[in-house]
């Protein structure tokens, strides 16, 4: 996503609006929703409904009722209710579209409920918003400070400040409970202002500070996953995943919420599969699973004597030799089962010109001194074997110096000719 003004510089580096997150198009903004009903009529004797969402800095969102009926549009600055005084926010939705957020969100469709919509904000109103919002990144380092200073463990992670500057917002993280009660007398004493404390989660400070993980792209609960669900480790136990907690974890230290994105496809998957703790019976021995490949549907078993050779077997194969043992019955061994498959003779693809060679880079380059001394042999060589074979250098030499015939004169005989002398 990227608004008009978020294009690139003539030397093709990123420009950007340089508005972080405030965008006046709302177009680059985190959690951006797409109005697809904006070009729709609603139906007769139908009223719209008189609300709005409103997104305040980072991902805050709040829904609030337009009691003025005021003309809004996405991207308009305008001035809200809030406890104490008036707060700034940009329309992110207007119409039949809140109707639906708030019942995703599961909130109580009363309007009337809804904190009010006071105008459309003035200069003069945008001139303090903006003005406060620059003095964020030099409180935060000072209230951090303090909080050092008074031995607190918590981490002070985001500064916001209320639009009408009355008020401040200390988001924090902390393994415990934290007692910041002479905390609180400080800042007010240092700020002048009214402050508000609010614990959240490494996740949400995740999703409000932002980032790119490791796949490459921006964070997931900073740009569309707003409910954050339990994951556990056997996420990845069931998508034979290798149990590294620095791989696994993501930026908020928290196991990934991608881990539960393809999990209920795996659990499908593995229903057709036998219980890898199920042992096959054999009269040639029992025979244990070692591994299995649920994108392939096989599975590797190996007799308990001996673990070093692997057998290879089909899920169907698996299940009907447990069928068998539930009934009384043992097959003979495991190697009756085996699908032999017919390997292609020619690869579909091999290594040519050595690009998959992790070290073709590592060879030293020839310097010229020792590709100066190969070409003066090169040059030696042929002028032996020229002189061993005396009818090739006849031919090699050019006419008038090997004095065998004197070279012919071409061009004009009355041109310049020799005057004969006189006797």
């Amino acid at each position: 996503m990227g608004c008009n003004s978020c294009a690139t510089s003539t030397n093709g580096q990123p420009k950007g609006c340089k508005n972080n997150g405030t965008c006046g198009t709302d177009g680059c903004n985190k959690l951006t929703v797409f109005d697809w009903l904006s070009n729709m009529q609603l139906p007769a004797n139908m009223e719209p409904f008189n609300a709005a969402e409103v997104r305040f800095k980072n991902g805050r969102k709040e829904f609030f009722q337009n009691p003025e009926n005021l003309t809004l549009s996405i991207g308009d600055v305008i001035a809200t209710e809030a406890s104490p005084g008036h707060d700034i926010g940009i329309v992110t939705l207007t119409g039949e579209l809140v109707r639906v957020q708030m019942k995703k969100k599961k909130i109580p469709l009363k309007v009337e409920a809804l904190p009010k919509i006071y105008r459309k904000a003035s200069q003069k109103d945008i001139d303090i918003w903006q003005g406060v919002r620059d003095k964020e990144a030099d409180v935060q380092k000072r209230s951090r400070e303090i909080a050092i200073r008074h031995g607190l463990q918590m981490k002070i992670s985001d500064v916001e400040f209320q639009g009408d500057a009355s008020k401040v917002i200390f988001y924090y993280t902390a393994e415990e409970r934290v007692d910041f009660r002479e905390l609180i007398k400080e800042f007010a004493r240092t700020f002048s202002t009214r402050i508000e404390m609010k614990q959240v989660g490494f996740r949400q400070e995740a999703a409000r500070l932002g980032g790119i993980g490791s796949c490459g792209r921006e964070l997931c609960c900073s740009t569309w996953l707003t409910d954050f669900r339990s994951v556990n480790t056997s996420a990845a136990r069931y998508q034979q995943l290798s149990l590294n907690p620095q791989k696994l974890a993501g930026q908020c230290g928290k196991l990934k919420c991608c881990l539960n994105y393809e999990l209920d496809t795996y659990l499908e998957a593995l229903e057709s599969f036998p219980s890898t703790e199920t042992k096959l019976l054999t009269e040639k021995g029992t025979a244990t699973c070692q591994k299995i490949d649920i994108f392939k549907g096989l599975l590797w078993y190996a007799y308990e004597k001996e673990f070093m050779n692997w057998h290879e077997l089909t899920a169907e194969k698996a299940n009907e030799i447990i069928e068998l043992n539930k009934k009384g019955k043992k097959p003979i061994a495991l190697e009756e089962y085996i699908i032999e498959v017919s390997k292609p003779e020619k690869e579909p693809y091999s290594n040519v010109v050595g690009q998959d060679s992790l070290t073709r880079f590592d060879r030293p380059k020839q310097s010229t001194k020792k590709r100066r001394n190969k070409n003066r042999n090169k040059a030696s060589e042929v002028k032996t074997e020229a002189g061993r074979n005396p009818q090739q250098k006849k031919t090699a030499s050019p006419a008038g110096r090997s004095g065998n015939r004197p070279a012919k004169k071409t061009g004009n005989p009355n041109r310049n000719p020799k005057l004969p002398k006189n006797e």
